[in-house]
């Protein structure tokens, strides 16, 4: 659905975005995370044709966003982040107003307006204007707007900021629904939102592309975890014997029982060795798992690693303001 090829972007002497790649398939959700700053808006611009990149190009559904910018655009339902909405017009108006922008063919319009009001959780609010209503019933319409004409890609620029947890989790809920007709391509810095939704996500930090993996295969590890029953004094000593063994951390498990984790030195995995160190042992094995890391970790130590910082951050959202205003 998406093919994202070597995407450059400066807003003056800010490097934006560098060497940018990536591709989504069809019936994805994709997260794209990273810290303000990171050069997340700028990408969905370029992806969405509201932007043009220095360098590289965007193919959406086999075509080419710069030369074939409205029938791309015709393909895309859109979020940005500040939804531009009009509070004096109903719920109603409004929708009609966006299905005529959207060309969607006069004998369909009633029709499609009623999946999307259904699909949003709208049907009461038709009639109230767009003013009256609360945050989490705004984002509910810019959605409502964005899924109107059936899209074959839902792109989401920061859906839930600026909402209370349960209209976060209304959000949530209405956004799995939808993937089961589009792919979906989201951006956030709320890591709890990638875990939730997506099973892969693409990590930008410094405008350049980190990580781009399954949820899973970014929280795995070599590592293992050993729960005896009860402790062991030798079972420290014995574990940092194994061949591939950094370290062995013994601390108590949920249950009570005293848990052994073990650091791997390569990327080799420990569970069998540690297996048949337990069975040589006659150890009382109550549970013998490989560690996993939470995506918290991993975006913390990508964080560390490339000093993304505030100092970035306002520059680039500085210059990305003062370039919107010179192409409006």
């Amino acid at each position: 659905m998406i093919q994202a090829h070597n995407l450059s972007k400066s807003y003056g002497a800010v490097e934006a975005l560098r060497a940018v790649a990536f591709q989504i398939d069809d019936g994805e959700i994709v997260g794209l995370l990273g810290p303000n700053g990171a050069g997340k808006t700028t990408i969905i611009k370029i992806l969405t044709g509201y932007l043009e990149a220095d360098e590289g190009y965007v193919m959406i559904n086999g075509l080419d966003v710069a030369t074939h910018r409205q029938q791309v655009q015709a393909e895309i339902g859109y979020l940005p982040e500040n939804t531009p909405l009009y509070p004096e017009l109903t719920v109603q108006a409004y929708l009609k107003l966006m299905a005529d922008l959207h060309l969607v063919p006069s004998e369909d319009a009633d029709t499609q307006i009623a999946e999307a009001v259904h699909a949003t959780g709208l049907t009461d609010r038709l009639t109230q204007p767009i003013g009256q209503l609360s945050k989490g019933y705004r984002q509910r319409v810019g959605l409502a707007q964005a899924i109107l004409h059936k899209p074959n890609l839902l792109i989401l620029d920061e859906p839930t900021i600026g909402l209370d947890p349960t209209q976060i989790v209304e959000i949530r809920n209405l956004i799995r629904r939808l993937s089961q007709h589009c792919a979906i391509f989201f951006s956030t810095h709320i890591l709890s939102e990638v875990e939730t939704l997506c099973d892969r996500v693409i990590i930008l930090m410094n405008g350049q592309v980190r990580a781009d993996a399954r949820i899973s295969e970014l929280a795995a590890t070599n590592n293992a975890i050993l729960v005896l029953d009860s402790a062991i004094e030798t079972a420290r000593d014995s574990l940092l014997q194994l061949l591939g063994v950094q370290d062995v951390k013994m601390e108590t498990a949920p249950s009570g029982h005293p848990l052994y984790r073990v650091i791997a030195t390569n990327s080799q995995e420990l569970g069998p060795a540690i297996y048949r160190l337990a069975k040589e042992r006659d150890w009382p094995v109550r549970e013998l798992r490989n560690d996993t890391r939470a995506l918290e970790s991993v975006f913390n130590e990508l964080t560390l690693s490339t000093g993304q910082g505030p100092d970035r951050q306002s520059a680039v959202m500085s210059e990305a303001r003062e370039d919107t205003l010179q192409e409006v």
